[in-house]
């Protein structure tokens, strides 16, 4: 017997709010033309549920509490970089992932980041339904907000499945965007960013 595409009705005048998010998983396999009652797609709402939640986690964390925790004064004012962090996110506009690194640099003014807390600021940004310029922004911005530094420059190079499994199918492109704040507007600051970056072959996206 089939298993039922919804389990159960809504609160009346409540719309889908009633429904659960393993209920609406439920429906979607069901409109897919599947059987959500088959072995292998019984317990799929409640992991899609479970990654979903996961791969979204950064709309309950608080970059600036992050960045805030590990502040530190430092008599330094050169550049400080923090290169390759992978980044894994997904498209707002098709709810799909988009992969690649993250380059952050910095030149402090008196205060610099524990250097583990800037993977996490990618990270909180990241996990939520993103445009790849947005995200780029968001990261400079958080920084400059923290530390109030010279300047902040950050590079994201990502290839988005989006293009690669759909549309195009354009499987080798790849978009790189980047901000560049302060100093970093400066052509000399700017080219030794982007300098130091690409200092050294780059692992395949």
């Amino acid at each position: 017997m089939a298993h039922p595409a919804v389990v159960r009705k809504p609160p009346v005048g409540r719309g889908l709010s009633g429904y659960s998010t393993q209920d609406l998983y439920t429906e979607l396999i069901t409109r897919l033309g599947e059987d959500p009652s088959r072995d292998g797609l019984v317990r799929t709402p409640q992991r899609a549920e479970q990654a979903m939640s996961f791969l979204t986690k950064g709309y309950q964390e608080d970059a600036d509490k992050i960045l805030r925790g590990a502040l530190f004064d430092v008599d330094y004012d050169e550049m400080v970089i923090v290169r390759d962090i992978e980044v894994f996110s997904l498209c707002e506009h098709h709810m799909l992932p988009f992969f690649g690194k993250v380059h952050v640099a910095y030149i402090p003014k008196g205060k610099v980041i524990g250097l583990s807390k800037i993977p996490r600021l990618v990270e909180v940004f990241a996990r939520r339904l993103q445009v790849q310029e947005r995200l780029t922004r968001q990261i400079a911005d958080a920084i400059q907000d923290a530390i109030d530094p010279q300047g902040v420059g950050v590079v994201i190079e990502a290839r988005h499945l989006c293009m690669m499994m759909r549309g195009v199918e354009k499987q080798h492109s790849s978009t790189v965007t980047s901000a560049m704040l302060g100093v970093f507007h400066q052509q000399n600051t700017r080219a030794e960013f982007l300098s130091l970056v690409q200092s050294r072959p780059q692992n395949s996206l």
